[in-house]
């Protein structure tokens, strides 16, 4: 799985497997598309190897003569694209594309019917009344949706533009910054016909790799960042099946379990108004940090030929673009980690107390999704390759262990009055310790909630007595 953004550093061609055998190039390596590295460079589905590494292999590689005119006219597309760092209209081609070939267990795309559709919606509206009872957060879906994979990429994809755009925008100035000011006057229609290639490129990735999770989540929710418009618990149930299908549990059961999970995650979203900005804030920090060795970068752009497409990508599956590590972007990825661990932490106890009275199979569904994690979940996938960051599985169990404890210390409404602010919240060290955390004795806010009052209205001590100075005035005539 990749460890920077995008994929770039690509490891040598057949890595070796733990057991010693090659792994098959185009089967789970970075840079292959597969669903363990969603956003690294790599082919498409059913296209091969080289025809990911290369777009315009991907685009002319098994080409019918019928489709000729429709690839130019895609390539004419990607060379006059203008816009931002990622080309969002081939991302949600691809992306749709990706969906239609099928998902990695085989199943394809259909649209939702209406017997799925009621399903979905009476599993949502239990799961909250089941909520009510577990949590002092009230609840924060004002519809319940089933979505197709289609309909998810296309409800997901503001949230992906608003994730995505700064981590690429900063990869590509990052990039920019190296050139001279000589050599960037110089190679001027160049270096937009490159950023046009980048945007294509990024795009092409991304949507391969959204196209990809579609076949995989199970709602809006998965990555543990709210990813479809406010309000809405949203089910795939084509993917609610497809995770089911060999757990020998109730389908009814699995159905209400995910639904618990999705309404959960929207009641904090929904009454946590800071949480979401703090989320996508820390992926934006770390894209603020992102830098280029130039040294390195230097030495290999001076060896490039810019008419020869095939040379730059291959300096870039060699790494020639890494991003280097620095202070600022461990910092962003430690409050991101510990944001995230806290979000599905809370998410797993509440849901756990929900449905253990209620569903026989509360504790095998609850080991089922960590399983999961730990192997590479959607949200696994999604922040290793997208910022380089492996989420442990250990960090969110400590989570779910420290609010469960909460839970018993201090009851739903102590416990959940812990959102109302991210100061107040556990930190990376307090999930170290949980115990130490719940048995610490509380902190008195009374005085801090009064003097945050003053200064909202003014303190009187702090405003002039215009009385008793005008009193003082007559009294000296």
């Amino acid at each position: 799985m990749s460890d920077t953004p995008f994929g770039f550093g690509l490891p040598p061609e057949e890595p070796e497997d733990g057991d010693g055998k090659k792994k098959d190039p185009a089967g789970g390596g970075q840079g292959s598309g597969n669903p363990q590295n969603p956003f690294g460079f790599g082919g498409l589905p059913g296209m091969g190897g080289a025809g990911g590494d290369n777009p315009f292999a991907a685009m002319f590689g098994s080409m019918n003569p019928n489709d000729l005119g429709a690839a130019f006219q895609q390539l004419g597309q990607m060379l006059s694209y203008e816009g931002g760092p990622v080309n969002w209209d081939m991302a949600k081609d691809v992306a749709r594309q990706t969906v239609a070939q099928g998902a990695s267990d085989g199943t394809k795309d259909a649209s939702v019917s209406a017997g799925e559709r009621s399903a979905v919606e009476e599993a949502v509206r239990l799961a909250d009344h089941w909520l009510d009872g577990v949590t002092s957060l009230p609840s924060g879906a004002t519809t319940a949706v089933a979505w197709s994979r289609a309909e998810w990429v296309e409800a997901t994809l503001p949230a992906w533009k608003q994730l995505v755009d700064p981590v690429a925008e900063r990869v590509g100035a990052a990039m920019g910054d190296v050139l001279p000011e000589e050599m960037q006057a110089m190679a001027g229609p160049l270096i937009g016909m490159m950023r046009s290639m980048g945007g294509a490129m990024f795009g092409q990735q991304i949507g391969q790799a959204i196209g990809v999770l579609a076949g995989e989540v199970t709602g809006s929710t998965d990555i543990g960042l709210p990813l479809g418009p406010a309000g809405k618990a949203a089910l795939l149930p084509l993917n609610v099946a497809a995770f089911g299908k060999d757990l020998s549990v109730d389908e009814n059961e699995v159905r209400l379990y995910l639904a618990l999970r999705e309404a959960a995650h929207q009641r904090l979203f929904a009454h946590v108004p800071w949480l979401r900005s703090h989320l996508f804030g820390a992926v934006e920090g770390y894209a603020r940090g992102i830098t280029v060795d130039t040294s390195k970068l230097e030495e290999a752009v001076g060896g490039l030929d810019p008419s020869n497409p095939e040379q730059l990508q291959e300096a870039l599956q060699q790494g020639m673009f890494q991003p280097e590590e620095t202070p600022a972007q461990k910092a962003a990825l430690a409050r991101l980690e510990t944001a995230l661990a806290l979000v599905e932490g809370w998410v797993d106890a509440v849901v756990h107390e929900a449905a253990k009275p209620r569903l026989t199979s509360a504790d095998a569904l609850r080991e089922t999704l960590r399983r999961r994690r730990a192997t590479g979940g959607p949200a696994e996938q999604t922040f290793a390759t997208l910022v380089g960051m492996q989420l442990r599985p250990r960090r969110l169990r400590d989570a779910a262990r420290l609010w469960a404890s909460l839970t018993d210390a201090r009851g739903h409404e102590g416990r959940d009055g812990l959102w109302e602010h991210p100061d107040m919240l556990p930190t990376a060290a307090d999930l170290d310790d949980p115990d130490g955390f719940v048995h610490r004795e509380q902190m008195d806010f009374s005085e801090l909630d009064k003097m945050l009052g003053e200064a909202a209205s003014g303190s009187a001590g702090d405003k002039p007595d215009l009385k008793k100075d005008d009193e003082g005035d007559e009294g000296g005539k």
